[in-house]
């Protein structure tokens, strides 16, 4: 095990309620909040990813919220650098982490390291970049059958790095998981869950909700949005609705089946590890001395 400081996560699907229990418990702790969201690390698109309203940031300190510019690239690599800063910088102030997202791939560079892959071809990148979604699938699925069935064949930039890799090395991309079976730091934590049918429910109202807060506005002015930034959830909808190839409504429908697409996808994520307690929430309270229960708990996890 590493000498990496031992960390606290507050971990869920999106729309499930991390945001308001995290800030709670950080102030009854001492807390300062790192956040593990891989679309709300971006500046700006504030409405589109959701981000805590900014009386609920100004509460407690956050981190890597709306920091990274949306030109530019970035990956879990940058993430674990900047959050281990974070992290660090946290304890030497005698304050608590506390770990809050749904980037599980995030989560996993904090806790378990990431596996030594090879850097990227310019020029087999741009090859790649030439195909077909559906033929990049096909090839990741003759390449590695196991990866193929695990990734999200609707992310490009996803599928085009592990053709990469398999290309690069000879073997399959998935084989570089076993990289990772092990933890590099000591952790513990919750993740958060709702019944699905509750679940799928915020997540209708909270997307009719960023159109009712000028969403289509904010996505009208993001011209400068870089290859990894565009996957935001919404951001591709909203630009096919801005340039008259979709209406208002079909593009609020894509977004809410996309949305609870992804937060499936998360949940299937945190069933992997087992080394987190899952509790579920249900209303739109929170179950009596749940708050009290996790500050005690992240105070006790970093000792």
């Amino acid at each position: 095990m590493s000498s990496l400081s031992p960390i606290f996560i507050i971990a869920g699907p999106t729309a499930v309620g991390k945001s308001e229990l995290a800030v709670e418990v950080a102030e009854r702790c001492h807390g300062e909040i790192v956040s593990a969201d891989a679309f709300q690390i971006y500046e700006g698109f504030d409405i589109l990813t959701a981000k805590p309203e900014p009386a609920l940031l100004a509460r407690v300190p956050h981190h890597l919220i709306g920091e990274i510019p949306r030109k530019q690239s970035f990956d879990a690599a940058q993430y674990r650098e900047l959050a281990e800063e974070r992290i660090a910088g946290i304890r030497e102030r005698g304050r608590i982490p506390i770990i809050v997202g749904g980037a599980g791939f995030y989560l996993k560079a904090l806790t378990h390291g990431l596996p030594n892959l090879p850097s990227s071809d310019a020029g087999l990148r741009s090859q790649l970049d030439s195909e077909a979604t559906p033929e990049l699938a096909r090839r990741l699925a003759e390449l590695d059958p196991e990866g193929h069935s695990r990734i999200d064949r609707q992310n490009r930039r996803r599928l085009i790095r592990a053709l990469e890799v398999c290309i690069l090395t000879g073997q399959p991309f998935s084989s570089f998981r076993e990289q990772i079976q092990q933890p590099v730091r000591r952790f513990s934590g919750v993740v958060l869950d709702r019944d699905r049918e509750e679940l799928y429910a915020r997540i209708d109202r909270r997307t009719e909700a960023m159109f009712e807060a000028g969403v289509v506005e904010e996505v009208r002015h993001s011209d400068e949005t870089g290859e990894t930034a565009a996957e935001t959830l919404g951001w591709m909808p909203i630009r096919a609705h801005l340039s008259g190839a979709m209406t208002r409504e079909k593009c609020v429908e894509l977004i809410q089946q996309a949305t609870r697409h992804y937060a499936k996808r998360q949940l299937t994520w945190f069933r992997r590890e087992a080394s987190l307690e899952w509790i579920l929430l249900a209303g739109e309270g929170l179950p009596a001395g749940l708050v009290e229960d996790l500050a005690r708990r992240a105070g006790a996890s970093v000792q």
